[in-house]
């Protein structure tokens, strides 16, 4: 295949639109057909490279393939930890293996408790992205059992869930508890709320004006200034319900240096839109250093006082936790001997992690004796805030605003199925990133709707 210079590979990366190509010359769109025809030919290798590995997974030792129609089944919820900072989210990925999802597919596999994805009935609470963690990920899904469906009703009889899971995934997923459920029971569906945390530290924060700004966020409103679009998977209503929303100090606020004590962002919601918590937690630091008050959701929260979202950058991915996921009618199995097992995993990480804390909270502690400035010193939160701090605040209101833009989208969630004739297509008002970038991301549902 001929070799594309990185030159010219450049030139057209971003030459997705119709408008765009039809503007190229053909050496041009010769050179962008081969470059996708490469990525392509990439792409099936991983296939190909992750079904041979499939298949060797779901075989027994002896060479033989295992026999999933001998086996009873049932529907069950399954409970996982994660730390999520090494991996490129939860969801499975077409250009990479490091997720979640994919890892915990690959214990059930290796594990013959399910046969494929595809027949296995699987839903998910939720989509965390990269970077992000969790300590109560749900999902739900049809696994192989050892008992005959008239006699499924006890724990202890039943496979050990965990246990066969937990010696196939890594050290940082782990399974930490399952559920029997009704063959129709949903880990998306059927959960009643999703309660975050944001772990930050105090530093200078003014939490107090934190909490009253968190407080506006409590009851029904528009976040479509306070999120990021999702348009290409079907959502375009921006209304969410917040059942709670609080800052939580963990330590003694009247230490010498108080700066370094540990607070958290409890947040819950029914659900919640794509970055939403990331930006209400970018926003919340921006009135804890004082730079935006309280009141300043009253306005983002008000399409007529604000049409349009401004500019502003997400809090960093790391801090944030998927803590819980609540569910009516829902008996969880706890194994003791997996608990011991995984509270001992955990308290590895700490140890680590804390000596680490310890080590630099040292050096500093040496360091700031030693400085004669009456300046304070308590930065610890400024790097929470994604992107490049202008040294002259320019507050959010006065900022520039994303462009708008009316897509004729169908009434049905679905964007991504086939769009028939007779379906009624509604408009919707969406922000822009701009036009030309939403083009370059979207250009699949753009052109669905004759659009690009």
């Amino acid at each position: 295949m001929e070799e594309i210079s990185v030159k010219r590979v450049k030139h057209f990366k971003n030459q997705s639109c119709r408008e765009n190509l039809q503007l190229l010359d053909k050496k041009d769109l010769i050179d962008r057909i081969l470059q996708l025809e490469a990525h392509t030919f990439q792409l099936k290798n991983i296939m190909r490279n992750s079904d041979k590995t499939h298949g060797k997974s779901g075989s027994n030792q002896s060479g033989k393939p295992f026999d999933f129609v001998r086996c009873p089944k049932r529907h069950i919820l399954l409970k996982f930890y994660y730390l999520g900072w090494n991996y490129h989210g939860f969801v499975e990925q077409e250009d990479t293996t490091n997720t979640i999802e994919h890892h915990i597919f690959e214990a059930l596999r290796k594990s013959c408790l399910v046969e494929n994805r595809k027949s296995s009935n699987y839903h998910r609470c939720g989509r965390t992205d990269k970077g992000v963690s969790a300590f109560s990920q749900v999902i739900s899904l049809n696994v192989r059992s050892k008992l005959i469906p008239s006699d499924q009703k006890g724990f202890h009889k039943e496979l050990s869930y965990c246990k066969m899971l937990n010696r196939i995934l890594p050290k940082d997923i782990k399974c930490i508890a399952w559920a029997p459920v009704g063959d129709n029971y949903s880990a998306r569906f059927d959960c009643k709320s999703r309660s975050y945390k944001y772990f930050f530290p105090k530093g200078n924060l003014d939490i107090d004006g934190m909490n009253k700004a968190a407080s506006y966020l409590v009851g029904h409103h528009d976040f479509r200034n306070i999120c990021k679009m999702d348009v290409a998977n079907g959502v375009v209503t921006f209304a969410r319900t917040i059942q709670d929303a609080r800052i939580i100090c963990h330590d003694d606020e009247n230490s010498e240096r108080s700066g370094y004590n540990m607070c958290h962002l409890l947040i819950k919601s029914q659900a919640f839109l794509w970055h939403q918590i990331r930006c209400i937690m970018g926003i919340l630091l921006l009135v804890g250093q004082g730079k935006e008050k309280p009141e300043i959701f009253l306005d983002l929260f008000d399409i007529e006082v604000c049409p349009r979202k401004p500019q502003y950058s997400l809090a960093h991915e790391v801090p944030l936790n998927l803590f819980h996921c609540d569910y009516d009618d829902v008996e969880w199995f706890y194994d003791d001997e997996e608990l011991l097992l995984t509270i001992k995993t955990l308290q590895k990480d700490w140890t680590f992690n804390a000596v680490k804390a310890a080590m630099v909270r040292s050096m500093l502690e040496d360091l700031e004796d030693r400085v004669k400035s009456e300046e304070s010193l308590s930065f610890q939160n400024e790097g929470l805030i994604q992107g490049v701090q202008s040294k002259i605040y320019q507050p959010l209101m006065e900022r520039i605003t994303c462009g708008m833009c009316t897509l004729n989208v169908p009434s049905s969630p679905h964007i991504r199925q086939s769009i028939p004739t007779h379906q009624k297509v509604v408009s919707y008002i969406v922000p822009l990133i701009p036009f030309d970038m939403y083009c370059l991301r979207h250009s699949d549902t753009l052109r669905a709707f004759g659009l690009c």
